[in-house]
């Protein structure tokens, strides 16, 4: 039996970052000011923290400031709210990542929806998850977009396909729904309560594992010739999908790590740049 062919985000994140970084660049020749995205993380949970350094480094070589906030594990929703609210008020900030998650005690929604939409370059507000659900102009969610990116790398066309969405996270699983609904697939969302979850993914054209359990979408369910989006991270470089098995009847899977986590961050800076540019002026 054939190998599935992998879909190499390392390598398309690559070129996304190079062009962004050409971009950044012309933006700040022409307006004197660099993109600059802020990044806010509560407490110093380890995964969190390495994340957000990835970032930082990856600001530094498109020629985006990197603005760095780090609050105490004990900050309140209110105390988040303000410093949201804060960095959204400062015209020297054109984008705002919080990094998530940020403490059981902490309305993450109510954090979320701090930052104003013109700056919500990770795509975690209501606004954003409507502009995206009507096909609007506005931010994506970033791990869907760069789903979305990676599908359009290697010629995969959603129209008329059975997608599967294993997760409904508000930032990942029903986003990726919408994207896909927009390209018209037809879609359907499965998730922990979902009752014979392989009977679904058996039908699927794409299946985006996007729910936070190791190997939970068995490879031997993989429809042959199905492309397989593992949006899953867990310990030990493992993602969502039985990789091994489901390689041997996919046509198109993404490896982790290398696949969807590079496409995230990518994406994130593409729209930080977009967001200074409208900011600017200077779109």
């Amino acid at each position: 039996m054939s190998q599935a062919r992998l879909m190499d985000g390392t390598a398309l994140a690559r070129r996304i970052v190079e062009d962004t970084a050409k971009r950044a660049a012309d933006l700040t020749d022409r307006t004197g000011t660099a993109p600059c995205l802020a990044t806010v993380l509560v407490g110093e949970d380890p995964a969190s923290v390495t994340y957000v350094r990835m970032k930082q480094n990856r600001c530094r070589e498109a020629g985006i400031t990197s603005r760095h906030v780090v609050l105490p594990a004990t900050t309140t929703t209110a105390e988040l709210v303000g410093t949201l609210r804060a960095l959204s008020d400062d015209p020297e900030v054109h984008g705002i990542l919080l990094q998530h998650p940020v403490g059981e005690h902490i309305d993450e929604r109510a954090a979320f929806e701090a930052i104003a939409p013109e700056k919500d370059v990770d795509g975690v507000t209501f606004a954003s998850f409507a502009t995206m659900s009507f096909g609007l102009p506005g931010f994506v969610s970033c791990t869907p977009g760069g789903i979305m990116r990676l599908l359009d790398e290697y010629e995969v066309d959603p129209a008329g396909k059975r997608a599967v969405v294993v997760g409904r996270s508000a930032i990942l699983g029903k986003p990726a729904g919408m994207l896909l609904l927009a390209r018209d697939a037809t879609v359907t969302y499965c998730h922990s309560r979902t009752q014979d979850l392989s009977a679904a993914v058996r039908e699927a054209d794409i299946v985006v594992a996007a729910v936070g359990r190791p190997r939970l979408v068995r490879g031997e369910d993989i429809k042959p010739g199905a492309v397989v989006i593992d949006a899953g991270y867990n310990a030990g470089n493992v993602g969502d999908v039985d990789f091994d098995q489901a390689a041997e009847r996919a046509a198109l899977i993404t490896p982790v790590p290398g696949g969807v986590g590079p496409m995230t961050i990518a994406t994130l800076l593409e729209q930080t740049v977009g967001a200074a540019g409208r900011q600017l002026g200077a779109a």
